[in-house]
Order: structure tokens, then C-alpha cells, then sequence
């Protein structure tokens, strides 16, 4: 009986073979367009998801525009709980063009490599890199883009910290997963510092954020209130996070446009599923003398409801395959093209199972009232229809 439905199914499902043609493109545009909105949409909290519940970030309470003084590490090492303390500086510089963004950060290198693990260097590199002040590691991501190798120059103008600065590429690092991301550009915020001593003592001795590595993940949120408490009623009073929050902030100043793809991404599925019911509704109907005659041999009104399903399955199916198999390699170009952007730009297992269960919601419910009519045709009605 399966082999009846299934041969069947491929002989009404290709009887118009131009319009099983349009209906099966139509499936596999929106499915592979579904699955390329929902990995945007997860590039977008890639940062979030990538980050550790053992680090905790501390920046001015006001926003992270102000600063707070070097001077604060001493009272925050001394809180229980903490195993490693850096810090950080946003840079913002431009390289040649403004077009050619990418995160750098100023950072005491020493202390912050051991606080990110998943950054996985060349013993010699790392060395290199330590030892010279005008050194700059680079991840992998970042130095293919530019084509920079170990020993090249990188100037850097600054915008925020005015001033051309003269980077030596020292290392290039990678990622321990291919979740981490390396496209960024790290150099030592000493040799910043020292800069603004010399041009604007007012903005030396400042940081953006301190990094802090705790020592169990658990009591981050007593680490956290033990920090600000420190810190309340003081010039520059402090908002200490997890990572995890301290990236979600990002996200949320542009929520809005993460829910208006998700919903664009979802309606895109509305609208084939509305496609693919109106292309079976049509293949029913023009059939219905043959499904009379087939209830008129004997055949149970379930077995023409049946048929319709499995038709409709099989043209979903066939769709959702070929917009699946076609997502991984328009997401690795979209990736390539927007790395800038879009860092990290995979494709989760999530997605994918959200593509077959979009594929198969598609299927089932365009046969739905088709097969209903379908199986209570009336013989001598159906009949009619002949000739």
C-alpha cells in the first residue's frame, strides 16, 4: 500500500509539470530565505552567545561613553571571588577608509589573553607580541580580509583617541570554536596611554571596561553587587554584568530591527503556505471524477485524503531539501560578503530543524481542506464531471 500512495503521489504531484515546477521554486526560495533571515538573526546574538559565564565586565554606571580611573583595580582585586582583573579601551580607529571597520581594542595584554582562552595563539607570536609595545595581535578572520601577515604595519587613525598610530602585526590568533570570533584587532594599552600623557594628560589613566575572571560562576551576582557597593557615592560610580548581559545591551539597542526580521521570516512561510494551498486546492478539484471513480470501485474516502497528503508532502519535501541544501552555500557567500557586519554567520542546528519543520507545516497544511472535500465527494457528482 505505501508504494500505491507513492507512485500515485509522483504521477498526480508531475501531471502539470510546470506548475509542480513553480510551486517547488516557490518552496525552495522561501525556505532557503527563511533559513538565511533566521541566521541573520543569530549572527545577531553570536556575540552574546559566544560569551563566558565565568567573565564579569565593569564600566561607568552613566554609559560606556565615560570612563573609569586605572586607579579602581586595586579595590576590585581585593573582592573575594575574582582570580583575574584586565582591562579595555574601544579604539575606533579607521584603517585607510572609513568602510573598512573592525573592532579594536586597546588592552593590557598580560592580563587579558589569560581571561579569553578562545584565543588560541602560537606560543613564539604570543611572545612577540608581549614583548613589543607597538605590536598587535589580529585574529584570523581579520587578518585574511586585509591580507596581513606577521611583521606588517598597520596605521590606524584614530578618531576617538586623536592621532595616526603605527601597529605591528605580531600575532595572528584563531578561534578555539568556530563560534569565536577573529575579527578584531588587539594592541597594548599602555602604548595609548603613554600618548595621551603626553597630548591630553586629563584622558591618561582612564579605561572603558574592566574585564574580570571569576572563580566560580556562581557567585557572580555577589562579586557584582560587592564591586559597585565599592564604588557608590564615588565620581565615577560603576555597573558591573556578566558578559553575557553586558552584550545582550547591544542587542537591545536594536531590538526592533531582530523582531522585524524574525516576523519578515515567518511571513515569508505564511505566504507559500497560502502558494502551495491554492495549487492543491486546483489539482483537487480538477481530479474529482477521478477520486468518484475511485470511491466508486471501493477505494475508502480515506484513501483519496490520503493521496492528496502524500502529494503535497512530496512536493514539500522535494522543496524544503533543495532550499536546505541551498542555504549553506548562499550563507557562506551572504557571510563572506558581510563579515564586517555579521562576524560569526552560521548555520545552527536549530535552524535547520526549524527549515524541515516550516518545509513540512507547508505540506501538511495546504492538503488540509483539499483532501477534506476531496474524500466527501459524492459519486454520482464526481461522475458528472466526466467528459
Amino acid at each position: 500500500m505505501p508504494y500505491f500512495y507513492l507512485k500515485m503521489a509522483l504521477k498526480n504531484g508531475f501531471r502539470h509539470r510546470l506548475r509542480a515546477t513553480l510551486t517547488i521554486t516557490g518552496i525552495v526560495i522561501a525556505i532557503l530565505a527563511f533559513g538565511l533571515l533566521r541566521t541573520i538573526v543569530n549572527a545577531w546574538y553570536a556575540g552574546a552567545d559566544a560569551a563566558s559565564e565565568s567573565r564579569l565586565v565593569t564600566r561607568n554606571s552613566i554609559s560606556l561613553v565615560f570612563t573609569l580611573p586605572i586607579s579602581y583595580k586595586e579595590k576590585i582585586r581585593q573582592v573575594d571571588g575574582i582570580k583575574g582583573l584586565s582591562w579595555a579601551n574601544w579604539f575606533g580607529g579607521v584603517y585607510i577608509d572609513e568602510r573598512n571597520f573592525f573592532p579594536q581594542f586597546a588592552v593590557d595584554a598580560a592580563s587579558y589573553m589569560p581571561l579569553y582562552p578562545e584565543y588560541q595563539f602560537d606560543e613564539a607570536e604570543h611572545k612577540a607580541f608581549l614583548l613589543d609595545k607597538r605590536g598587535a595581535a589580529v585574529g584570523r578572520k581579520l587578518a585574511t580580509r586585509y591580507g596581513w601577515k606577521v611583521g606588517d604595519t598597520v596605521p590606524l587613525k584614530g578618531t576617538i583617541f586623536p592621532g595616526t598610530y603605527q601597529f605591528v602585526v605580531r600575532a595572528i590568533f584563531d578561534g578555539k570554536t568556530k563560534n569565536t570570533d577573529t575579527n578584531v584587532f588587539f594592541f597594548h594599552w599602555q602604548l595609548l596611554n603613554d600618548r595621551m600623557e603626553q597630548l591630553y594628560p586629563g584622558r591618561a589613566n582612564r579605561i572603558g571596561v574592566f574585564i574580570i575572571g571569576l572563580s566560580d560562576p556562581a557567585g557572580a551576582a555577589q562579586v557584582s553587587q560587592t564591586i559597585d557597593r565599592e564604588f557608590r557615592n564615588s565620581l565615577a560610580e560603576t555597573l558591573t554584568e556578566t558578559e553575557k548581559a553586558f552584550q545582550l545591551g547591544f542587542v537591545a539597542m536594536t531590538e526592533a530591527i531582530v523582531v522585524a526580521i524574525e516576523i519578515v521570516a515567518y511571513v515569508v512561510i505564511l505566504i507559500i503556505m497560502a502558494v502551495m494551498a491554492n495549487t492543491m486546492a486546483m489539482a483537487a478539484r480538477e481530479r474529482t471524477a477521478e477520486y468518484a471513480t475511485l470511491k466508486a470501485l471501493g477505494f475508502a474516502p480515506g484513501v483519496v485524503g490520503r493521496l492528496i497528503f502524500i502529494e503535497s508532502m512530496l512536493l514539500a519535501a522535494i522543496g524544503g531539501a533543495i532550499g536546505i541544501a541551498l542555504t549553506f552555500p548562499v550563507a557562506r557567500a551572504f557571510g563572506s560578503a558581510l563579515d564586517n557586519l555579521f562576524p560569526i554567520f552560521n548555520i545552527s542546528q536549530q535552524t535547520i530543524m526549524l527549515q524541515v519543520l516550516s518545509a513540512a507545516v507547508v505540506g501538511l497544511a495546504a492538503a488540509v481542506i483539499p483532501a477534506i472535500r476531496s474524500s466527501r465527494v459524492r459519486i454520482v457528482e464526481g461522475l458528472r464531471n466526466i467528459g
